[in-house]
Parts: C-alpha cells; sequence; structure tokens
C-alpha cells in the first residue's frame, strides 16, 4: 500500500424525492447525520428566480410546481455533473433550506450512533485499501427529482416517499410559506405563500403530472414503480415511521457503499 497517494474521490448521489411535506428534506437530514463526508443539495434552491415563475394558463397565478417550469433544469443538471467531478459544492451556491419550518421527527439514538459508526468503518476501511477510495455522499432532495432523465441518470441510488393525499393536504396547509433560492440575495431570498386553493388546483395535480410515467399504470397513489426510475425504493414513511426509513436506507447504502 503506497502511504502517498490520495484516495480516489467517488461522488455516490442519493436521490430523496416525493410530494411537498412528505418527508424526504428530514429523511435527508437524518443521513446527513449519519453518514461521513455527505452533503445536502435542495432541488428547491435551483428554481428560477421569481419574475420568470410561469403564469398557470387556468388560474393565473404563478405556478411553483409544474415540472417543465418549476426548476431550472440546466442549471441543476449542470451543478450535479460539478459535484461528481469535484466532490465539492461551488463556494458561490447560497441555499435558504434554513429559513423554511421544518418540524422535528426524531429517531432512536441507538439507530443513528450505530449506523454512524458502520459507515465510519466501511469510510476507514475504504481508505485503506491499496487504491483507497472516499466516498462523497451527496444527498439530493427534490420534489422533481423523478421527472427529468438527465436528473434521474445522475442518481446513484433513488428513494421516494410516498405519503396519502390528506396528510399531504394537511401538512402543507399547516406550513406559512417557502423561502425561495435567489442567489444573488444569500440572506433572505424571497418568501412565497400559497394563494387560496393552490393545493387543490395546482400543488397536487402537479405532483401526479410529474410522476405518472414512474409508476404502473399511472397509478402515483398507490401503484407500483415501473422501469423509467431504475431500482427505486419507495417508502410508505406514514406506514413505516421516520426510524424505518432511515433503517432501509442505510441498508441499501451500506451495500452501495462496500461496491465502490
Amino acid at each position: 500500500m503506497s502511504t502517498d497517494s490520495q484516495p480516489e474521490l467517488k461522488v455516490v448521489f442519493v436521490g430523496i424525492g416525493g410530494a411537498t411535506c412528505s418527508g424526504k428534506t428530514t429523511l435527508a437530514k437524518h443521513l446527513r447525520c449519519i453518514l461521513p463526508d455527505s452533503v445536502i443539495i435542495h432541488q428547491d434552491d435551483f428554481a428560477p428566480p421569481q419574475h420568470l415563475v410561469p403564469i398557470h394558463p387556468v388560474y393565473q397565478v404563478q405556478d411553483w410546481d409544474a415540472p417543465a417550469g418549476a426548476i431550472s433544469w440546466d442549471r441543476l443538471i449542470a451543478f450535479l455533473r460539478h459535484v461528481r467531478e469535484t466532490g465539492d459544492i461551488p463556494l458561490d451556491h447560497h441555499s435558504h433550506d434554513h429559513l423554511n419550518e421544518q418540524q422535528d421527527i426524531p429517531i432512536p439514538n441507538e439507530l443513528r450512533e450505530s449506523w454512524i459508526t458502520e459507515f465510519k468503518r466501511i469510510q476507514e476501511e475504504k481508505k485503506a485499501q491499496e487504491n483507497g477510495v472516499k466516498i462523497i455522499w451527496a444527498l439530493v432532495d427534490g420534489f422533481l427529482l423523478y421527472w427529468h432523465k438527465e436528473v434521474i441518470a445522475e442518481l446513484g441510488v433513488r428513494v421516494m416517499l410516498r405519503v396519502p393525499h390528506d396528510v399531504l393536504k394537511r401538512r402543507r396547509h399547516e406550513r406559512h410559506g417557502y423561502h425561495t433560492a435567489v442567489q444573488s440575495d444569500p440572506v433572505e431570498g424571497s418568501l412565497w405563500r400559497d394563494p387560496p386553493h393552490y393545493w387543490e388546483q395546482i400543488v397536487y395535480p402537479a405532483y401526479l403530472e410529474a410522476h405518472r410515467e414512474a409508476f404502473v399504470d399511472g397509478d402515483v397513489e398507490h401503484g407500483r414503480p415501473n422501469d423509467k426510475v431504475k431500482d427505486l425504493i419507495l417508502l410508505e414513511t406514514l406506514e413505516m415511521g421516520m426510524g424505518e426509513a432511515v433503517e432501509r436506507c442505510c441498508r441499501v447504502l451500506r451495500e452501495t457503499a462496500l461496491k465502490q
């Protein structure tokens, strides 16, 4: 073994998708606390500037949810490729996720600590091998992760959280707004508040539209994933709880790490 050479960097993108208020950001943050050398990339940070968000043709309000216009796709794809090549988040990138409300959903301490120990062991063993590898875990959190084929192709592990309509609706209405990223304003961004009936008229229909092609018979709410998103790990988190969701993800990520 050569002690002078640096380990090879391997970036593994872990997609964590699902509808708004499905718990995907919470899951991503739990995994970030567990995985060594990990970062979160929030897809919301790649929304276009507010003045470029399209107007819904029927309801005549800004539509932050329709897949074609809700994300600056070219910018997101270029960003992911930069992270893959360098292992680093660009210094000029700003996120506003810390300004958004998020309910604390804890997991058992022993679960978290056992997986921290396991992934630390794996990382140290990988680095110590003759052709050592350092894994960078890039957790990509977003409500439209499985719409654009080029984004899907970047993701090495693909997870989706599925929560029933009525629960999503209640959680959305309990929120007071969303801070959207304005890269020229790293402190405040802009605050979006839902206009009346926005969930029923725009948010949920757009969620169904964006994911219909990924499920058998287009049944986003109850169907099985098809081949559009290969090896999609579908988590019914309302039934299993956040602890079990973290456990299932960690088992998959351990196998992924061992193959690097």
